[in-house]
């Protein structure tokens, strides 16, 4: 059995410019990153979402009182066309009496198993996480 079907329909709006519609939300892409962030932008945030989504889910299961959560997204591109992400790192904050080993647990699990935007990107891309924990 497949599984889920996600769609998406672009309409140019001008420029480089498009309305971004799904079955539930809508948003604006913007080549040049001025009325919303560019496909790569977008990109990056969704890697950065999907990610942050699994680790509070995860946590959040196991029973860990996490207060919060902030992460931060650096990506590396070739210099030449066609620009992919060539590294990336990504740094968890992570707030609230969470023992460091759940913490690794869940960024692992994510990254192996569970991130489905990480899966869709190409496996050759260099990834580091890092994290903290903040009572």
């Amino acid at each position: 059995m497949a599984g889920p079907v996600t769609t998406i329909d672009l309409t140019w709006t001008g420029a480089l410019t498009f309305d971004a519609r799904t079955a539930k939300t809508a948003f604006i892409l913007d080549g040049h990153s001025t009325a919303g962030p560019s496909p790569v932008d977008a990109l990056a945030g969704g890697l950065a979402g999907c990610m942050s989504v699994d680790v509070v889910d995860i946590l959040t299961k196991g029973r860990h009182p996490i207060t919060s959560l902030t992460t931060r997204l650096s990506a590396q591109r070739a210099a030449e066309p066609p620009r992919r992400f060539e590294s990336v790192t990504m740094h968890f904050v992570v707030g609230g009496a969470v023992p460091s080993e759940a913490v690794e647990r869940a960024i692992q699990l994510s990254h192996d198993k569970y991130c489905s935007v990480w899966h869709t990107l190409r496996q050759d891309i260099a990834f580091t996480t890092t994290y903290e924990v903040v009572p």
